[in-house]
């Protein structure tokens, strides 16, 4: 259902459907994937459980195409599917609340000004004095929707699992299983969320011939739909009452053997089967087309998406998604010494972690967390879908956390922050059609609440451009956010080179990123300087001028931007419009009166501060301007030491990219550790509570960080190894300037290093490998190179 997954209608660019094709072939420099169509499973890469799930956020296990995800419960008398289709949203256009994209409903003329001019009188302004000058109540925001739960009843199964039940998500090869006994007979069930194929598959067999009998059916939480059965099919069907979306889902029934019947209520019966399985697609009416956001009718599109795959069979369907999954998968490995410990299920080895008992079992956890973060994304964010939101793609409630959205203080950004260095960059499409999206809701924002140039979106957005305020006073003003959601699209650049994704995609976006930022700098009256005014650091403190992050920030900003123009040569009256800004703004890096780095541009830290926000680190992590061993490292290190290793499960996450980036392995462990012991829950999810999966992409990249850094125009081999991991392996990583990277160590110094050139250049390594600590050459693309035994 390529053209259905995430809304069947006409893409803004390129006229065509969002859903896309499938996935671009491997990165250039990745490690070639197996391509088999199956493997012996390890255990390094399961997670595997004793017990069905009793709860969706902390047991269930995930499955994901990118715009299609579902929960396994596993459950023995009724198993449980609760599925979810991306652009499933209220709100936005239509919405009964109405909507204004978050733009002030009336002109309010002068009154940025006077918040600014209130600002350099007295220093500081609270929260809820410029949200009732700046803010206004939210409309028609909306919020992702659960599409429901698929229902497979097993008439006669056990009341309880035995000791030859287990549940399992195989992370390599991204099938959830349950297996059990019923008797004398062993049951297993298999699904797998499909992307070339755009379908959920599923299928329940038993070694026994003529033993599987079950009722497909459907349930939500919501009344604004009608399902129906026919033959082999279910059609799920509505609009929401909300926004009058409309949406569908379909599932068709196969079997071998057996009798299958519809029945009037919807559901549908299989009898007496030797095997029996199932495709499942879903869409929706939504296009990502300002200003409607409505695109064509989901069915056609869906019907063709379950018909193809019914008629492709069940194990074509498995060997395309075995061999699409991999291909991205398999490209990185990790050993850091670990060893699963025989018949300990993953909810227990995360009991046990930390507490001395088991070495081995510690790395084990480690190595599957960081193997788990590259799961969830390919699972969450494929070609043709909306980007990982808060949740990724898994949510099962009509009013989710935070509308399960996209905040943009943060956590929109921290999705994608693994991507690139661990192999992943064709993830980052949908973040890429996503920030494109953006620009004309956020031009509109700029021209009416700034009356500039550019484009912005603030603390938070949805799927309909909403890129203007609300009234939460410490979550509402953030107009750095599009600044710095054009940081992964130069990451992007700087890591696989092309200059023409640099001139089409990336540079756009970030030339009027810049331009807004050009149009709204104030002089400081204070020392002259070019400042963020009103500036709030993310959910702490007053509103001040020139806050650190903010400045930082705009500075990562005009530097890309400027390295962009110089590389593709674009007019020399804009880039010394950006040299001359640059050199006049306020840097947002002073050290202050107890040695930290301060947040706000007034010495106004406190020692005994632990906010879980750390937003003055941004120059150090994801930003590049602080270098390790300088004045201002030592000043962040300062910072993060005083604010302690506590926080929340996204917050502990970014702690450990700091701790890398300082080049404090044992610390990053540590911090590692933390987010595993505290906030993590037994499906290994990320909880801030509650669930949110910016910590699990967040604790990938710190681990990527401590085995590999190329912020700083030079690869970093083995920066931060933690002692804890003397002795390992890592296959796969990429470094900017674009190479891949291979790396083995032994009592912590490496050992051997492979590097695979996908450019033809100049590249200097850092590792104690070599004579002098460094070692430049010039590198051939397509060539691999092999330092060490």
């Amino acid at each position: 259902m390529r053209s259905a997954i995430g809304g069947a209608a006409a893409l803004a660019a390129g006229g065509g459907a969002l859903g896309g094709a499938p996935a671009a072939s491997a990165a250039s420099g990745a490690s070639a994937a197996a391509e088999g169509s199956e493997r012996d499973t390890s255990d390094e890469l399961l997670l595997w459980y004793g017990a069905p799930a009793t709860d969706w956020e902390r047991e269930a296990l995930p499955i994901g195409n990118g715009a299609l995800g579902a929960m396994v419960f596993g459950t023995l008398a009724s198993e449980r599917l609760q599925f979810n289709e991306k652009t499933l949203w209220t709100g936005g256009p239509g919405s009964r609340e109405g909507y204004d994209f978050g733009n002030w409903s009336a002109p309010r003329p002068g009154a940025l000004d006077a918040v600014r001019d209130e600002l350099d009188e007295k220093g500081g302004l609270s929260p809820d004095d410029v949200a009732a000058k700046l803010g206004q109540a939210r409309r028609g925001y909306g919020a992702h929707q659960t599409f429901g739960d698929l229902h497979i009843d097993v008439p006669g199964a056990p009341d309880a699992p035995d000791a030859a039940y287990r549940r399992a998500l195989d992370l390599g090869q991204g099938l959830a299983t349950v297996t059990y006994r019923q008797e004398q007979v062993r049951h297993h069930r298999e699904f797998f969320a499909s992307h070339p194929d755009g379908v959920i598959v599923g299928r329940l067999s038993a070694d026994h011939a003529a033993h599987v009998t079950c009722t497909f059916r459907h349930t939500s939480p919501r009344t604004d739909f009608t399902a129906t059965a026919h033959d082999d099919r279910i059609t799920v069907r509505g609009e929401l009452a909300d926004n009058a979306l409309k949406f569908e889902a379909q599932l068709r029934v196969g079997h071998e053997g057996g009798a299958c019947v519809a029945h009037d209520d919807g559901s549908i019966t299989v009898t007496g089967a030797d095997h029996v399985w199932f495709v499942l697609a879903a869409g929706t009416d939504y296009a990502d087309t300002y200003p409607d956001y409505r695109g064509d009718d989901p069915h056609a599109t869906v019907t063709r998406t379950v018909d193809e795959a019914v008629a492709a069979g069940h194990g074509a369907l498995r060997a395309r998604h075995l061999r699409d999954h991999r291909a991205l998968f398999d490209r990185v490995a990790l050993d850091i010494g670990q060893a699963p410990p025989a018949d300990v299920p993953t909810d227990r080895l995360l009991k046990q972690y930390g507490t001395g008992a088991d070495a081995a079992a510690d790395r084990a956890l480690e190595a599957l967390f960081f193997q788990y973060g590259r799961y969830l994304l390919i699972a969450s964010s494929r070609a043709g879908s909306l980007p990982a939101n808060l949740q990724g793609v898994w949510n099962n409630s009509t009013t989710p956390p935070w509308s399960a959205d996209y905040h943009t203080n943060i956590n929109l950004q921290m999705n994608y922050w693994l991507a690139e260095a661990a192999n992943l960059p064709e993830t980052t499409s949908p973040y890429e059609r996503f920030v494109e999206a953006l620009r004309a809701p956020g031009r509109r924002t700029a021209r009416e609440m700034f009356g500039s140039r550019g484009w912005v979106v603030h603390n938070e957005t949805n799927p309909y451009g909403f890129t203007g305020v609300h009234d939460w006073s410490t979550a509402f003003w953030f107009p750095e956010a599009a600044a710095w959601l054009t940081a992964q699209l130069y990451e992007h650049y700087r890591f696989g080179g092309s200059t023409d994704y640099l001139r089409t995609t990336a540079y756009p976006v970030m030339k009027e990123a810049a331009e807004f930022w050009l149009d709204n700098l104030r002089t400081d009256p204070r020392d002259g300087t070019l400042i963020v005014t009103p500036s709030y650091s993310p959910e702490h403190g007053d509103f001040t001028a020139g806050a650190a992050m903010a400045q930082q920030i705009v500075h990562d900003l005009f530097t890309n931007t400027l390295e962009a123009a110089r590389t593709l040569g674009d007019s020399p009256a804009f880039r010394g419009e950006l040299e001359k800004t640059l050199g006049s703004l306020d840097p947002g890096l002073r050290i202050g009166s107890w040695g930290q780095l301060q947040e706000w541009k007034a010495d106004l830290d406190d020692r005994t501060d632990d906010h879980r926000h750390v937003s003055h680190l941004y120059a150090l992590h994801p930003g590049r301007r602080i270098e390790p061993g300088s004045k201002w490292a030592e000043a962040a290190k300062v910072s993060l030491t005083a604010r302690g290793d506590g926080g929340t499960g996204w917050s502990k996450a970014w702690k450990i990219n700091f701790w890398a980036r300082l080049r404090d392995g044992d610390h990053a462990l540590k911090m590692l550790g933390e987010q595993l012991k505290s906030s993590t829950l037994p499906n290994l999810w990320d909880t801030h509570p509650p669930f949110q999966i910016d910590g699990n992409f967040g604790a990938t990249s710190g681990i990527v960080e401590m085995l590999l850094q190329s912020q700083h125009d030079a690869i970093e081999i083995l920066p931060a190894l933690p002692a804890a991991w003397p002795d390992g392996s890592v296959r796969g990583l990429r470094a900017r300037g674009g190479a891949t990277i291979d790396v083995d160590w032994a009592s912590g110094r490496a050992t051997r290093i492979v590097l695979r050139a996908a450019r033809t250049r100049e590249l200097t390594l850092h590792s104690a490998l070599f004579s002098g600590g460094s070692k430049t050459l010039k590198v051939r693309s397509g060539q691999r190179y092999v330092f060490g035994r």
